[in-house]
């Protein structure tokens, strides 16, 4: 089970963010990488709490023959496509798109690579985990052996991220 997580806060030349997220699975799409299942969009306020817009964020499932390193080097491609500008010494900042390689099935990437699997914050963010359980809700996060729901019922009461529509 290879899982996207997708996210943006500001307009691009596509409109708003749900839709250069869309534009962003067709661009995937044209890779290599087929959107099996796509959760609804939700929004959520940006973390850390700041004067920012909320974002809106999704979870696909996806299936691929690319590698987790060859994946991830099209999720970058598409985020630079798409007109993404990464600030090398910021972080958290607003964002027209963000792409990350949550997991790539079952498989575990040590902190000291370039790719860490899954994702090392997942686990603790209402905006992956909500969507998350819509597309794989018997997901097992691979190194706390926990599901999708247990994860969700760990997070803080303040962790939000609401279905839009």
């Amino acid at each position: 089970m290879i899982l996207i997580g997708l996210g943006a806060n500001l307009p691009s030349r596509f409109g708003p963010p749900s839709a250069t997220l869309a534009t962003a699975l067709d661009q995937l799409a044209r890779r290599g990488v087929r959107v099996v299942r796509r959760s609804r969009w939700y929004t959520s306020p940006p973390e850390p709490v700041s004067d920012q817009p909320w974002y809106t964020n999704g979870v696909a499932l996806v299936e691929t023959t690319l590698s987790p390193e060859e994946l991830l080097a099209a999720l970058l491609d598409v985020e630079q496509a798409l007109g993404r500008e990464r600030v090398a010494d910021r972080k958290n900042t607003p964002r027209t798109v963000d792409l990350d390689l949550l997991a790539y099935g079952d498989r575990v990437h040590g902190a000291g690579s370039e790719l860490v699997l899954p994702h090392p914050r997942m686990h603790a963010r209402a905006f992956v985990l909500h969507p998350l359980a819509e597309v794989a809700p018997g997901w097992v996060h691979p190194t706390t052996g926990r599901t999708v729901e247990e994860l969700i019922a760990a997070l803080p009461p303040n962790a939000r991220a609401l279905p839009v529509g």
